[in-house]
């Protein structure tokens, strides 16, 4: 068994993949240390996880919000001119590349026997490292971000990196059957293990969480939507569907550059009594909210690649919580959701069919704790344990 450095771009806090990748390996008898980012007042540069996993964080340096200055900016109609967007660039850059820097100083030091990379923007650094310590590199690809919501003036230089680094892994890892395959003709490489978002296997144990919190009177079905609150995701849509529905409640539990404009559209509709928002919970909480709706949505909207090829955390977080599902009918999602009997899948452009899909399960209560059944017997299989012997497996070729 040997030492497993892996980096994320990010604090790791609630990025459920990576804890459960790492746990799993070090189960196996493995040493796991990831190497994430600080956020300030919130994170400690060092921990140990209950699994045993290590945490070191390395700090942000100043500048590191400069891109949040700029784009509230440009909000308001101004925009960087000349020298003075070199500028920006330079600061929002300098801090990053120190971070880089750092993360491989002490990824190096660590003497990994593995180098375990996170997503693109990792994999220079993870690439580094692999190479200066002579140790095989894992790439694990969480999605496709040469085609990718928000990453459209990245594209080229992700396309770059990609083409020329993720060749020399030992081993590469993806999230769905379709990135799989994606990454393997775009790169020429063998086609990568696939390892899906779910979560760990729960039984379903019924709350009253949101009702509670949210202090929901009415008897009505609650229709959940859980993750960030991002462009792309269907989420005005899924607010305007709420606009035709009655007696239910809609709840969006997450964080996001939408949320106060989503909030406001709520509020203009004059939504606010049956339209709630929470902000997002740590991880180990998100189950008791999930298991108090009856109802959850995934009507992310087919905008790139990327999203055509996704299925989606919160999907399998929904059947591992025993809800009904209504979702965009994409590739991916609709395998799921078809295969088990899940639920309804919907245009994924669609704001009608959005709101009769969900008006179908609100009216129809039959139907919809049939659908909660079929999600309770598809998560004895849709769950994290049952797929995590692959990874341990291909840990076996490495070490």
């Amino acid at each position: 068994m040997g030492r497993i450095s892996m980096i994320v771009w990010n604090d790791v806090r609630n990025d459920a993949r990576v804890l459960k990748e790492a746990a799993t390996l070090q189960s196996a008898g493995h040493k796991v240390t990831i190497f994430a980012i600080l956020t300030p007042g919130k994170t400690p540069r060092q921990e140990t996880l209950h699994s045993g996993v290590r945490v070191v964080r390395v700090a942000r340096g100043f500048g590191w919000n400069i891109g949040k200055l700029r784009h509230a900016g440009n909000k308001s109609g101004r925009r960087d001119k000349g020298s003075l967007r070199k500028l920006v660039q330079i600061v929002y850059m300098t801090p990053r590349i120190f971070a880089h820097a750092s993360l491989f100083v002490k990824m190096v030091v660590s003497r990994p026997d593995v180098v375990h990379g996170h997503d693109v923007n990792t994999l220079p650094t993870a690439w580094l490292v692999s190479k200066f310590a002579n140790v095989p590199l894992v790439y694990d690809a969480h999605e496709i971000s040469t085609d990718r919501e928000g990453y459209s003036s990245f594209r080229s230089a992700v396309a770059w990196v990609e083409k020329r680094l993720m060749p020399r892994a030992a081993a590469a890892i993806t999230t769905t059957e379709a990135r799989a395959k994606f990454f393997a003709r775009a790169y020429g490489v063998p086609r990568p293990l696939v390892l899906q978002n779910r979560p760990r296997y729960s039984p379903v144990e019924r709350t009253d969480r949101i009702r509670r919190e949210l202090a929901l009177n009415e008897p009505w079905p609650i229709v959940l939507y859980q993750g960030n609150l991002q462009s792309g995701r269907g989420l005005t849509r899924l607010v305007d569907a709420a606009s035709d529905l009655t007696k239910v409640y809609v709840v969006f539990i997450g964080d996001g550059k939408m949320k106060d404009e989503l909030e406001a559209m709520a509020q203009s509709k004059g939504l606010t009594e049956r339209v709630h928002f929470v902000p997002a919970v740590p991880l180990d909480e998100l189950p008791s909210y999930t298991e108090s709706a009856e109802i959850g949505v995934q009507p992310i909207e087919n905008t790139c690649l990327n999203h055509y090829t996704t299925d989606s955390n919160k999907l399998f977080e929904y059947v591992i919580g025993g809800l009904a599902i209504v979702a965009s009918s994409l590739p991916e999602i609709r395998k799921i959701v078809d295969t088990h009997d899940l639920g309804i899948t919907v245009a994924p452009d669609d704001t009608k069919a959005l709101a009769e899909g969900i008006k179908k399960l609100v009216d129809n209560e039959e139907l919809r704790r049939l659908h909660a059944e079929k999600a309770k017997t598809a998560a004895l299989h849709l769950n994290w344990e049952d797929q995590e012997h692959r990874l341990v497996k291909l840990y076996e070729t490495l070490t």
